[in-house]
């Protein structure tokens, strides 16, 4: 059987790693998802999603300065809204990642995090869930 949810978020940055493994931890607990694999999905073209290290918060910060080493905002860029290093950035980290559930709770690795990736903010953004049992 398949469930569905939804998540707002708020971001600050332009480029942002926001942590939000404990929204999703909650939102399946409220919902009492048990065990079966949940898909987290990102519904924006400029924002993705990642699984990383979740106990040092200077992994976040790194990444989030690699990503803009990696893919600068380009005046060369022929995109005329002028965020197409934010398209970039979240087609390289992906729209989507599934964890699997057990007894209620994200069956993650010990320092594994769930993050939205934030590339064209600050924004109010979607998270889509799909739980399936």
């Amino acid at each position: 059987m398949q469930h569905t949810a939804e998540l707002s978020v708020s971001t600050k940055k332009r480029t942002q790693l926001l942590a939000i493994t404990r929204q999703v931890e909650d939102l399946a607990a409220q919902n009492g998802w048990r065990d079966g694999v949940l898909t987290v999905f990102i519904p924006h073209t400029t924002a993705g999603i990642t699984i990383n290290e979740n106990a040092d918060p200077d992994v976040a910060r790194d990444m989030e300065w690699f990503s803009n080493e990696l893919v600068p905002q380009h005046s060369h860029f022929r995109h005329t809204e002028g965020n197409s290093d934010a398209h970039i950035k979240a087609s390289l980290h992906g729209s989507s990642v599934q964890v699997i559930v057990r007894d209620g709770r994200l069956w993650l690795g010990t320092w594994q995090g769930i993050y939205f990736c934030e590339f064209d903010g600050p924004r109010q953004r979607k998270v889509y869930l799909s739980f399936s049992s």
